[in-house]
């Protein structure tokens, strides 16, 4: 199992950028593949983005395509979410997520097996 810490979530204005990122212990020697969620209030949990071990493949909500950015830097067992652009809608709690499980659809949140405790997000007009 991996322990995950969010962190980087505020309050900002729209049109900003903010930067989260999540450090991962415990068994960090596993290929995990990373994943971004979020909730917003009174809404289901949903998608941001994911990415591979590797590196490879980086994938993206359609609602944040062209504005969010994944990456991670395993010698740090870091991964980071890049937003550009904020926009009200992007308000939510952040979690990111490690997922063990090999070709798995990683848009899933029931593919994952670790989870953060989340970071507030919150994006004023």
């Amino acid at each position: 199992q991996v322990q995950l810490v969010e962190s980087g979530g505020g309050l900002v204005q729209a049109g900003v950028s903010l930067r989260l990122a999540c450090a991962a212990s415990g068994r960090t020697s596993s290929s995990y593949a990373m994943g971004w969620f979020r909730q917003a209030p009174g809404k289901q949990r949903a998608f941001v983005a994911a990415i591979a071990w590797s590196g490879a493949g980086p994938d993206y909500a359609d609602s944040v395509k062209g504005r969010f950015t994944i990456s991670r830097d395993n010698a740090k067992n870091t991964v980071y979410l890049q937003m550009n652009s904020l926009k009200p809608e992007d308000t939510a709690v952040y979690y990111c997520a490690a997922s063990a499980r090999y070709g798995s659809n990683l848009k899933i949140s029931s593919n994952y097996d670790s989870w953060g405790q989340g970071t507030q997000v919150t994006v004023s007009k």
